[in-house]
């Protein structure tokens, strides 16, 4: 199958490949931990703050990949994301941890909010995707497409999920110019990644996407 939206979204257990995705992941997260807690950095509680986030995130990831993942992951996917991961999360720790300016950033209203952000954000993508897979796990429902659920309020609600958790992410950092990433995230979902799996979903079911997509919002809950 050719690719749609960037990967292949062939049927595929992949267990190998997502094996080393993990592993690779887990290498980056240890990383970020040494940084985290073995560093000296002036801003240690917000270092550490941000290893928390990572680690939520690498268990959302392993989730991903062997409860919900069905598509083929090929290596070259494991260790292009996982390069990414690995500067994205130490990145982020030895950021926060610096400071401004060497100065400790006092833990404030930004950080409760790019906290809430994440939690949420977290809930809208894993928990959107638990809900898909057990409405899949009934045979009555094999062939159909699934419109319920989180997916009821936006037809891509698990990348609308991502894009929130990580602009929290970025708040948590204290360098707003971070926030380039999660907007760089909207646009890629919605001007490559989400025109590709449509055209994957409405080869798959037709009518039934056609008349899904008609009703629902895209990307934002019930406004865009």
């Amino acid at each position: 199958m050719a690719p749609k939206g960037g990967v292949d979204r062939t049927h595929a257990r992949s267990s190998a490949p997502k094996l080393a995705f993990a592993l690779l992941h887990a290498g980056a997260l240890a990383a970020s931990g040494w940084f985290a807690f073995g560093a000296t950095l002036p801003d240690a509680v917000r270092a550490r703050l941000l290893f928390a986030v990572a680690a939520l995130y690498f268990l959302r990831h392993l989730i991903t990949l062997f409860v919900l993942l069905q598509r083929k992951v090929a290596y070259g996917e494991a260790v292009g994301l996982s390069l990414f991961l690995a500067a994205l999360e130490i990145g982020f720790v030895v950021l926060g941890g610096r400071g401004q300016g060497g100065a400790v950033v006092p833990i404030g209203g930004l950080d409760a909010l790019g906290l809430v952000m994440v939690i949420i954000g977290s809930v809208l993508n894993t928990g959107s995707e638990l809900q898909r897979r057990q409405w899949k796990q009934d045979p009555a429902n094999r062939g159909h497409c699934y419109t319920g659920g989180m997916f009821a309020g936006s037809m891509h609600i698990n990348y609308f999920g991502d894009t929130v958790m990580f602009a929290g992410w970025a708040l948590l950092t204290a360098n707003l110019w971070t926030l380039a990433l999660p907007l760089f995230m909207a646009v890629s979902f919605v001007g490559y990644h989400i025109p590709g799996l449509d055209a994957y979903l409405l080869e798959r079911y037709g009518d039934e996407f056609r008349a899904y997509a008609a009703r629902t919002a895209k990307f934002v809950p019930w406004l865009y």
